[in-house]
């Protein structure tokens, strides 16, 4: 339930923005020191946010940096959730892409396979 001042709990508003899966998960992240409220290390999953806070969470998957925009009325579908935050995170960088097969060139054909066993067989042989 929402203050009469606009304020919630933070592990409520991580669930309700669907930054975590369950509430327990959420609780759980805040009280890891992994969630940062207007720079501030948060320690205890009851603090109260507001529309203004900038939260600053660690993830597994990254860094993410979030600007309260509403409180959450209720969990509901991803657009729905999207409304309560804007998205402050840096882009993330451009990956380089995975060497390995030529592009298209598809799975090694009989004689090829023929090859790489021969290869691997003299391989073995020096073993």
């Amino acid at each position: 339930m929402v203050g009469w001042d606009g304020r919630q709990r933070i592990d409520k508003w991580l669930w309700f923005a669907r930054v975590v899966k369950t509430r327990t998960l959420a609780q759980k992240l805040v009280l890891s020191g992994s969630v940062r409220v207007n720079r501030e290390r948060s320690d205890s999953a009851s603090r109260a946010v507001k529309t203004g806070d900038v939260l600053t969470i660690a993830l597994p998957g990254g860094v993410r940096v979030l600007k309260v925009a509403a409180p959450g009325a209720r969990r509901g579908p991803p657009a729905e959730a999207k409304l309560l935050y804007e998205d402050l995170s840096p882009p993330e960088p451009a990956r380089p892409p995975a060497t390995g097969r030529e592009p298209g060139s598809g799975r090694p054909t009989k004689r090829d396979r023929r090859a790489i066993d021969a290869f691997l067989a003299k391989d073995e042989d020096f073993s």
